[in-house]
């Protein structure tokens, strides 16, 4: 839960990061930023944006030049990093995170990281940003820089994809075993949401692979230290998991397709029998249209030839419906 008034305007929570024993530090909530900075270490602090004073305090922190203000402050959807003059800045894709349950609804993270810190913002709670929080408290000692803080972040957020993968292909199967049974119902409400969500995914892992990629080409000296080796891991992260995306995209269109093609030979079973009873109506129809009410002795009255004789005829004309049905091969 978020600190109603902290010191530090937005503050969620503080990180003070030191070499030796006491590798990593987590602040109080009233901690002062003149508290964060260390000569040897370095701090992770992340914000709520949703505090309006947090842009103002940006304003005020030396090493944030304005592209890393405006990464930090941004309300853009879509992901970008940006490698600058040895910092790192951007948006990652993230999961947001209800008070008592995670969801799949999608939610952004903004980062900026130097050689002394790393600062990320975020208008909703995110699922990874509190995965890393509980992984450092468990291991601090793992991340000894700032990039490892990030690749710590892109490592959540993996794992958060296996999970809703292995949710998603069980999902599937359920389906699966609905539209494949000798009775199948018609299951495109339940697929929509699973497709629109798997789509979503699989377009902004591309985009964040891309990125991932054109960061790792950067030259050396632009990249923060260590962040080289650090991008190589993490593409291959990546390239895994979109492998996976994209198989359940596959699946999950396929599914759609053969929805379809069940609800549409269904349909056509519908319409031929329809078709066969109008044809076999039609001509009794004809005969009754011609005779109108103009026949003879109706039954219940003395005689009955004229109404016998109509009888007869839609009976043969039914008859010679079939016949003629047969011998061009629509039964």
């Amino acid at each position: 839960m978020d600190i109603p008034h902290p010191a530090i305007p937005g503050l969620v929570w503080a990180y003070r990061f030191s070499p030796g024993a006491q590798a990593c530090t987590r602040l109080p909530p009233d901690v002062a930023f003149s508290e964060l900075q260390t000569e040897d270490g370095f701090f992770w602090l992340h914000l709520n944006l949703a505090d309006s004073r947090v842009t103002g305090f940006l304003e005020t922190l030396q090493g944030l030049d304005e592209s890393m203000k405006a990464s930090l402050t941004t309300h853009e959807t879509h992901p970008s990093i940006v490698v600058d003059d040895g910092a790192l800045h951007g948006t990652l894709v993230d999961f947001q995170r209800e008070f008592d349950q995670e969801t799949r609804d999608i939610g952004w993270l903004h980062f900026a990281l130097g050689e002394r810190f790393i600062i990320t913002t975020r208008l909703q709670p995110l699922r990874s940003v509190d995965r890393l929080r509980a992984a450092i408290d468990k291991n601090p000692k793992r991340y000894s820089t700032p990039s490892h803080v990030f690749e710590g972040l892109v490592a959540e957020f993996q794992r958060s994809l296996i999970a809703l993968i292995m949710e998603t292909t069980e999902e599937l199967n359920s389906i699966e075993d609905i539209v494949y049974d000798s009775t199948p119902r018609d299951e495109r409400r339940r697929l929509a949401p699973v497709r629109r969500t798997v789509v979503r995914l699989h377009r902004h892992l591309r985009t964040v692979l891309t990125l991932m990629r054109r960061a790792s080409a950067a030259d050396e000296d632009e990249m923060p230290p260590g962040f080289e080796d650090i991008a190589a891991r993490l593409t291959g992260r990546l390239e895994a998991i979109d492998h996976d995306v994209y198989a359940l995209q596959e699946r999950a269109r396929l599914l759609h397709e053969e929805v379809d093609s069940k609800l549409s030979s269904e349909t056509n079973r519908h319409l031929y029998i329809l078709s066969l009873m109008t044809a076999f109506l039609l001509p009794p129809t004809l005969v009754t249209g011609f005779f109108g009410m103009n026949t003879s002795a109706l039954p219940f009255t003395e005689g009955a030839s004229g109404t016998f004789y109509a009888a007869s005829f839609i009976v043969a004309s039914i008859l010679l419906a079939w016949v003629l049905i047969r011998r061009v091969g629509i039964l």
